[in-house]
């Protein structure tokens, strides 16, 4: 079974105090929700190591924007810190993205793309998949879908053509005033 994502992040214990907003957009650029995500209060920053840098990613006053484009194999999820700077863009693989109890979901597929604003361009995860398939929680399609959608959006990204990160700043301008 696959782990599903919810935008709204209720699990996320370490937020301690938070604002949440979600949308349903159907542009020619993107058809699906977005959720942002304003952490006020954290129990403790978050930071991940890529390469021997070290990245803050959660703190006080970051924000979170996930982009659930449906019929889509992916979704983004962008971070920004307090001061409203982008910290990094960060792409699920997954089965699908949707809506349960009115909540965007993303069915995660273990592969991840991150993309840092200096424009390095960071797999993970590789490992995970394979293991997924391995030991039966996913079959050789779902596996060999996971590789082309990482091939497909990892081109885009190079070729400055992925619009996930080009909106970002667009859909949560869309939401930062629909805080609750």
């Amino acid at each position: 079974m696959l782990k599903r994502k919810y935008g709204n992040r209720l699990e996320w214990k370490r937020v301690l105090e938070r604002k949440y907003a979600q949308a349903y957009i159907d542009t020619k650029e993107m058809k699906g929700y977005i959720t942002l995500l304003h952490t006020i209060k954290v129990a403790e920053p978050l930071s991940a190591m890529y390469e021997g840098k070290k990245v803050c990613i959660v703190d006080d006053g970051y924000m979170w924007l996930q982009q659930f484009p449906l019929e889509k194999k992916h979704s983004v999820t962008t971070m920004f810190d307090d001061k409203g700077d982008i910290v990094q863009w960060y792409i699920d693989i997954c089965q699908e993205n949707g809506v349960e109890h009115g909540i965007p979901y993303m069915d995660d597929l273990y592969l991840d793309i991150i993309v840092l604003p200096s424009g390095e361009v960071i797999q993970k995860d590789a490992d995970e998949l394979d293991e997924a398939l391995l030991s039966g929680m996913i079959d050789k399609s779902l596996y060999d879908s996971a590789w082309n959608e990482v091939k497909v959006l990892t081109t885009l990204i190079k070729n400055g053509s992925f619009e996930g990160l080009e909106l970002s700043c667009y859909h949560k301008a869309l939401l930062v005033n629909e805080l609750k």
